[in-house]
């Protein structure tokens, strides 16, 4: 019962990675909070995890709307916000960097950057308030090497590990922790379809032939798989990683190794 007694507010959680975190620290006893675009999606979660589980659709692009889940939070579940884990983020149309238009670019730092700080930003004073916190942000192996016709998402994906890095070292004495996790290609995601969808076209091959080609770059010889990132991720929220910020933790079968 690693959360037993803890609240953690969970961003992007209508997604297959943002719905398995929160499913696994309901598991694990702890309160869980989520936040993602569409209610409907975010209450039918909510319905099958049970009790412990509350939500509010949101913007994260959006301060008043960010204000409210995090205000929202708290009515529900008591003052204290323990967890953090900002799972929203987009890819994005992918595609030479000549035809990425100015739209695509802006909404891409929105989501994946402005969004990350907003929640960060509210949910800060509640952790220096209650002396104890832990932040997961959610990166990409894009973030640390770019990957080729997702100049946007590899960029913004960059800054996602920078902003952690200077928040780790601005947190560390109030007992709050800070780090996010990197993973490559991973199953049964919009992001992998999105991508794949992309390179398809941009690629003129089959997908199956592109899955292919990927896979052939990791070493371990498969895709991650959603409980590998959940897996990391909850680690990183609880006290098993006390002793852990500022890290940026990749999920890549050994495709990225620094």
């Amino acid at each position: 019962m690693e959360f037993a007694g803890k609240t953690a507010l969970i961003t992007g959680a209508s997604g297959t990675i943002g719905a398995g975190i929160a499913r696994r620290i309901a598991e694990e006893g702890g309160k869980v909070f989520l936040t993602d675009l569409n209610q409907k999606n975010l209450d039918s979660l909510a319905d099958e995890i049970g009790d412990k589980c509350a939500s509010l659709a949101a913007d994260c692009t959006k301060s008043a709307q960010v204000e409210a889940v995090v205000r929202k939070c708290q009515e529900t579940f008591g003052q204290n916000i323990d967890v953090l884990i900002n799972v929203a983020g987009v890819t994005g149309q992918g595609g030479p960097i000549e035809e990425i238009s100015e739209e695509t670019w802006d909404f891409v730092y929105a989501v994946n950057c402005k969004g990350t700080f907003l929640f960060i930003k509210n949910v800060i004073p509640v952790m220096k308030a209650q002396g104890h916190g832990a932040i997961v942000n959610f990166s990409s192996k894009s973030g640390k090497t770019g990957s080729a016709l997702m100049s946007a998402y590899s960029s913004a994906k960059g800054a996602v590990i920078t902003l952690t890095q200077a928040l780790a070292y601005e947190t560390a004495k109030q007992n709050i922790r800070v780090n996010c996790v990197c993973p490559g290609i991973t199953e049964a995601t919009g992001v992998w379809n999105n991508v794949s969808a992309d390179y398809v076209t941009n690629m003129k091959m089959p997908h199956e032939d592109i899955v292919k080609i990927f896979t052939g770059k990791i070493p371990m010889g498969r895709l991650a798989r959603i409980e590998d990132v959940v897996n990391v991720t909850c680690f990183l929220a609880s006290d098993r990683a006390a002793y852990m910020t500022g890290q940026a933790i990749n999920i890549t079968g050994g495709r990225e190794m620094h």
